[in-house]
């Protein structure tokens, strides 16, 4: 079944304290909006319904990824634009969600659209498990039984022209879609839901939220790979500097800053990795205070840019490619100072060398090129 998917988000939010309205508000250095909206990533047709004053912000954020629409007064009128605007476009199933619920879990999601195959609706909740009072005054006025109550949750799925239908012909508003369809005469299928789709609404659910984040990102590992090549020609000298050490040489190598050719191509893996382009993206060759550099400040920014990121080095692996001088009796020494430099275990560290068998300029012995391997992990 052919199937949307819309994402309630025009509401004010004011009970969530800030400046802003919660969905804007950052969570884990993204708007909640954001990742409400990737735990549908993959949706045939996905719309977001905005205040008109938050137009500009969604499609800042977003782009032509989702289809923007203005929502109204209530959640009920906001809801009722977006299935609107959805009339006629042969859409068979709709899935109706908070854009403050931002950690909906996958399995939750399925379990709505599997319940959709056998019913017109279905939606999430959770069975109340806590003794429930009545209050009054500031007090216990009598105690209500929980059995057959649940906690609801979005999304909320359907049919489509039966959801639709009933929201034309609903009157007035509702709490949520459940309440409308259920109006019209629609049986509403309970799945079940889950305690990490919670809806942020208080300002201490952004701390309870970002905690179960942490804990996805744990659980969940992120594997980054990136390689780095670069090349310097030999130039008058009497040494050269490969990963960090001076080795004795009968030449020098030409280059903006110390030309240390090994150094240089380990800091683009990791920039690689990071998908944040080369050093000169970083350090423009174009910039004088640059000239004659240490190369170690290249690769102790690339690092703590991985760190800031959530990211540490799992291992690296660098091929020095000349005729002379000869690594082999170095490797070790520069190994172990590049660990120092990105402060890890000398292990995770590789430093070899081949020659090109007197091939091309390194076999005329007219340069050093040098290749990098990074492997970051994040989590």
């Amino acid at each position: 079944m052919s199937e949307a998917v819309i994402i309630v988000a025009a509401g004010r939010g004011t009970r969530a304290g800030g400046e802003r309205p919660k969905q804007w508000q950052d969570l884990a250095g993204r708007p909640v909006l954001a990742h409400t909206v990737a735990a549908f990533r993959g949706a045939e047709r996905l719309l977001v319904v905005l205040h008109p004053e938050d137009m500009d912000a969604g499609l800042a954020l977003f782009g032509g990824s989702v289809t923007l629409v203005a929502g109204g007064a209530s959640r009920t009128e906001s809801v009722r634009n977006a299935l609107e605007v959805l009339a006629g476009s042969g859409v068979e199933t709709v899935l109706i969600h908070d854009g403050a619920r931002p950690l909906v879990p996958a399995d939750l999601i399925d379990r709505v659209r599997a319940a959709l195959i056998e019913g017109p609706a279905a939606a999430p909740a959770l069975a109340v498990s806590d003794a429930l009072w009545r209050g009054d005054a500031g007090l216990v006025a009598g105690v209500q039984d929980r059995a057959g109550l649940y906690r609801a949750q979005t999304p909320q799925g359907f049919h489509f022209e039966p959801i639709l239908a009933a929201y034309r012909a609903h009157p007035g508003e509702a709490a949520d879609d459940v309440e409308i369809a259920r109006a019209a005469g629609l049986p509403v299928t309970i799945v079940a839901g889950a305690e990490d789709n919670l809806k942020i609404t208080w300002p201490e659910d952004f701390d309870r939220a970002a905690a179960i984040l942490r804990a996805r990102k744990g659980a969940q590992m992120d594997v980054r790979l990136g390689n780095g090549y670069d090349v310097h020609a030999f130039c008058e000298g009497d040494h050269v500097v490969l990963c960090g050490v001076k080795v004795p040489h009968s030449k020098g190598l030409l280059g903006h800053s110390d030309a240390d050719v090994g150094m240089h191509a380990l800091t683009d893996a990791i920039y690689g990795a990071l998908a944040e382009g080369d050093i000169g993206r970083h350090f423009p060759p174009s910039d004088p205070q640059w000239k004659g550099a240490a190369s170690w400040i290249f690769l102790d920014h690339a690092v703590k840019l991985a760190a800031s990121k959530g990211y540490r080095l799992a291992n690296c692996d660098i091929t020095l490619i000349c005729e002379r001088p000869k690594i082999g009796p170095h490797a070790l020494d520069m190994a172990a100072e590049l660990a120092r430099i990105m402060g890890c275990d000398p292990t995770r560290v590789s430093v070899k060398a081949t020659t090109s068998e007197r091939l091309g300029f390194t076999g005329r012995e007219e340069g050093i090129a040098a290749i990098a391997t990074a492997t970051l992990i994040g989590g």
